[in-house]
């Protein structure tokens, strides 16, 4: 059954949760420590754009996910822990800090639901540690929700995360839980609405198109001599608006606009957010089977059937597309390698979006016990479609390249649970914003072949798409 507000005291009717954190508590008074409870109910079915946009507050850490075609999502809001991490090791700390936390947490369900694991939320930059000292986010940012609203096979969980010490007055607490079940409830059957603003803005590419392409035509001269064979040079678009972007209002365009992306919000509590519509999982992990995506080499849609086809099949034939769409499908094939797993690779694709279409090969495996899913993200990132081959390489030209710091840009995020499961994205056709001013990002895969002056119009259509959106 799902939870409906009533009148009486919500302890009262639920002894047996009252009870559990009652355990709970004395073990920590008997103990001199505090513990994690990660209590969890079924709710009536919400739009958790909704929640975000009712219950998410600037100065706290939240996280919004959404995959429309697949009818989930996620919304993150305030957090009961967190860490940030810095350097090489970020990842290998996040892990740590995720199992030491794991083993902290007791959990409550009233019946057998589909999502009772808590989930961590994970947001890491691209390089492993920011040069733009104002950067607002952290190279890794991990924290565990005070509140998560999952949607899932048509069932809506409510998580709640609580810390409990000796001193935690339970009774207070469920009343507050109880309170927030109400207000969930209350937003059934409540859809996005938003006044429509004309706004007048200003923006600017961070590289101008000249440099940009000089750039590329350095590129292409390096790969020529044999010193790289692919690197992905991005650009970034600062937009000034004569208003304050509306986040929740992007949000829902994107998720309108882009159904078979994933539609992400990443908050730094400190007022700017982090969002966009990416096309491309970095991993998801379910009951240890992982999926993985191969996506590179870009062609662009048509105006009718016939022209969308041509485009279709020039993409599928070229041979500089394909080249560079390898160049991920070894990468992908032989890290994984490296961590023990044996990939499969799934027959090669198209993947259709609605400006632009995609050579795209998905790559299974079974994850050994031993493996923890953010060593294979570690692995796996950055891959060469977001950055080149080799990696490491790649990554030293980026940064003589490109004037602004990538951040998030690119890189991944995502959650994972106790139970191994994740999924993590590539933060790509992404933007900042902060206020009334945004920084839009998107790059192009130099290879052998590549045309400077198509490179950058490809660019400038993935940055003004994504503009659309946002005003």
């Amino acid at each position: 059954m799902t939870v409906s507000p009533c009148a009486a005291d919500f302890f009262v009717y639920n002894k047996e949760l009252y009870q559990f954190l009652l355990s709970i508590q004395q073990n920590c008074g008997q103990n001199n420590c505090r513990k994690i409870a990660s209590i969890s109910l079924e709710i009536d079915l919400v739009d958790p754009l909704v929640v975000f946009t009712r219950l998410s507050r600037t100065n706290q850490l939240n996280f919004y996910w959404e995959n429309t075609a697949n009818r989930e999502a996620i919304v993150a809001i305030d957090a009961v822990i967190k860490q940030e991490n810095y350097g090489q090791h970020r990842f290998d700390q996040a892990e740590d800090f995720i199992k030491k936390s794991i083993k902290n947490i007791s959990k409550f369900s009233y019946k057998d639901l589909s999502s009772t694991e808590p989930y961590f939320f994970c947001g890491f930059s691209f390089f492993d540690d920011n040069y733009q000292v104002d950067y607002p986010f952290s190279p890794a940012t991990i924290f565990l929700p005070r509140w998560q609203v999952t949607v899932k096979k048509q069932q809506c969980i409510l998580l709640a995360n609580l810390i409990i010490s000796d001193g935690t007055d339970i009774a207070s607490w469920l009343d507050s839980l109880w309170e927030k079940v109400r207000v969930i409830n209350s937003l059934k059957d409540i859809y996005p609405t938003f006044q429509k603003q004309e706004k007048k803005i200003q923006q600017t590419y961070v590289i101008e198109s000249e440099e940009f392409k000089i750039s590329i035509l350095s590129v292409l001269n390096q790969i020529k001599n044999n010193k790289i064979s692919k690197i992905v040079l991005a650009n970034a678009l600062d937009v000034v608006s004569s208003g304050e972007f509306d986040l929740f209002k992007s949000l829902d365009t994107l998720r309108q606009l882009h159904p078979n992306c994933y539609i992400f919000s990443t908050s730094n509590g400190k007022g700017q957010n982090f969002i966009g519509a990416s096309p491309e999982r970095l991993i998801c992990i379910s009951q240890k089977q992982l999926i993985t995506d191969a996506l590179a080499g870009s062609a662009p849609r048509g105006q009718t059937p016939a022209e969308d086809a041509a485009h279709a099949d020039s993409l599928l034939s070229s041979d500089k597309e394909r080249r560079e769409h390898n160049l991920v499908i070894d990468f992908i094939t032989q890290s994984l390698s490296q961590l023990g797993l044996l990939p499969q690779v799934l027959p090669p694709r198209l993947r259709q979006l609605s400006n632009i279409q995609h050579l795209w090969t998905p790559i299974s495996s079974i994850v050994p016990a031993n493996v923890h899913p953010l060593k294979i993200v570690a692995q796996l990132h950055p891959t060469p479609a977001v950055a080149g081959a080799l990696p490491d390489v790649a990554c030293r030209e980026i940064r003589h390249y490109e004037s602004f710091e990538r951040g998030l840009y690119a890189a991944p995020l995502g959650w994972v649970d106790a139970e191994g499961n994740c999924e993590f994205i590539v933060g790509i056709r992404s933007a900042l914003i902060n206020g009334d001013r945004a920084r839009l990002y998107a790059g192009a895969g130099i290879v052998a072949g590549s045309d400077p002056d198509k490179e950058l119009i490809e660019i400038q259509l993935k940055l003004q798409a994504l503009l659309r959106a946002l005003i």
